[in-house]
């Protein structure tokens, strides 16, 4: 007779049986995860939530957007979504994209704001902090300085070209102390290296280029406390400044 073959442990038998058990669960579970997501009815999108926009109206924004109501929740591009914002609308600087559960999409915007004004036509162009055309308003924004382009037909001003020196006003004004920027009621572009800021009071400001922003400002400040009745600061050269009374 042969010998009887020893019998299995039955932790052994138990611990595959559950192992079994777990990986069908297991199994169920990401069958019924997946079919919840993506086909079920009830986490699909039904509304679009806008925020944080003041100029815009949250109709404008969720008419850009595009976002694709009735599709599942998790199925939405959110990246593409931005992008058309951001392509579609110059007016938005930056917007985030979310999911918000179990029904909506929600689009949290930045509207850029306007640093200068250039006049064209009786109508105003606005220019934000970057240089970027962003809209055009029939009425000039309240407290925004004009910008002034008085460029000759020149080398270096066909080299730098008008978008370029539009940005070097808009730096020049982003670089401003607090308290004169408020003062400010225009920039006057000549060339790259010729931006004037005038101010209440008919005083004028002689900035140069756009470089070195930050020590023309302190510099600036300076000149300013001093007083003295000047109504003429250069800060070209914030090593050497001058001031005069005209």
């Amino acid at each position: 007779m042969r010998p009887a073959r020893p019998a299995r442990p039955a932790s052994r038998t138990g611990f595959r049986r559950r192992l079994l058990l777990w990986a069908v669960a297991g199994a169920l579970l990401t069958a019924g995860g997946g079919w919840l997501l993506y086909g079920s009815s009830w986490l699909r999108v039904t509304r679009v939530e806008v925020s944080g926009t003041h100029v815009l109206t949250p109709d404008e924004v969720r008419e850009a957007a595009e976002v694709p109501l009735g599709e599942p929740l998790v199925s939405v591009d959110t990246d593409a979504v931005e992008q058309r914002l951001r392509r579609r609308v110059r007016r938005i600087r930056s917007v985030d994209v979310v999911r918000s559960w179990p029904h909506a999409i929600g689009l949290e915007v930045t509207e850029r704001q306007p640093e200068a004004v250039l006049e064209r036509g009786g109508r105003y162009i606005e220019i934000d902090t970057a240089g970027v055309r962003f809209a055009t308003v029939d009425h000039a924004p309240a407290g925004v300085p004009r910008l002034v382009l008085e460029m000759d037909e020149t080398p270096s001003n066909n080299r730098f070209g008008r978008e370029r020196l539009e940005a070097e006003a808009a730096r020049v004004l982003g670089d401003l102390p607090p308290a004169v920027r408020k003062d400010t009621r225009a920039v006057r572009v000549r060339s790259y290296d010729s931006i004037t800021v005038e101010l209440t009071g008919g005083r004028t400001v002689v900035w140069g280029s756009g470089e070195r922003g930050a020590a023309k400002a302190r510099t600036l400040t300076a000149l300013l406390k001093a007083g003295g009745g000047a109504r003429r600061f250069d800060v070209s050269a914030p090593g050497a400044p001058a001031a005069s009374g005209s």
